[in-house]
């Protein structure tokens, strides 16, 4: 993504750099995919197309080396995750605990890259191929999902009723001083969380009823 940005010239670019550790070349294999020359990460990156996300992880495997097994779930056992920056690393780890748990849960996880231009080819993709549609991102609410369900209403993906959505951001609300990690599990955005959205949109888990105070 930095060399993208580097390499643009039309116009202003914004990428946002997180702060925190980098992945190793072990971490981007096993749980990303990545085939790595020499198992070594390369010194210099290659741009990618702007406005255009990827799937990183199919049901069953990984999607980047095409190592995938739908294994015969059918459109109404089948989630997507669209993650949008830091989250994706716990998507992942999500995605392979479901399907550990349940094994008639297919879960999609892909990368969306930006935020704008959105890419509505990938947004169609998720939508066709799942029925259950979460978007996760280090952001608050009006961004990234907000954006993703703009989308979804004006192209009439929500008119039969057949998906379900939901976006997962940061509360909003002041946090206590933490680590990263203490700070997503404050905010509802760690990998059990993910699991748990997953779990309840394919009713694997029931949502509690809250009763009326007096």
């Amino acid at each position: 993504m930095i060399k993208t940005c580097a390499d643009f010239d039309d116009g202003p670019t914004v990428l946002r750099y997180p702060r925190g550790v980098g992945y190793g070349a072990e971490k981007l294999q096993d749980l990303f995919g990545y085939e790595l020359e020499n198992d070594e990460i390369p010194a210099k990156g290659t741009p990618v197309e702007i406005g255009k996300g990827r799937i990183i992880r199919r049901p069953g495997g990984f999607a980047l080396n095409g190592d995938a097994n739908t294994r015969g779930r059918t459109r109404e056992n089948r989630v997507a995750i669209l993650s949008f920056g830091t989250r994706l690393h716990d998507s992942l780890i999500a995605a392979n605990e479901v399907e550990e748990m349940d094994s008639s849960i297919g879960v999609t996880v892909a990368d969306a890259r930006f935020m704008k231009p959105l890419d509505v080819d990938l947004v169609r993709e998720l939508v066709d191929d799942h029925s259950v549609l979460i978007t996760i991102e280090e952001g608050s609410i009006g961004g990234f999902g907000d954006h993703v369900l703009h989308f979804l209403a004006l192209d009439g993906a929500m008119d039969d009723g057949n998906l379900k959505f939901r976006p997962m951001v940061l509360p909003d609300k002041y946090f206590e001083t933490g680590t990263q990690q203490e700070q997503y599990d404050m905010a509802g955005l760690n990998s059990d969380h993910i699991k748990g959205t997953i779990l309840r949109l394919t009713k694997r888990i029931k949502v509690p009823v809250l009763e009326e105070q007096d």
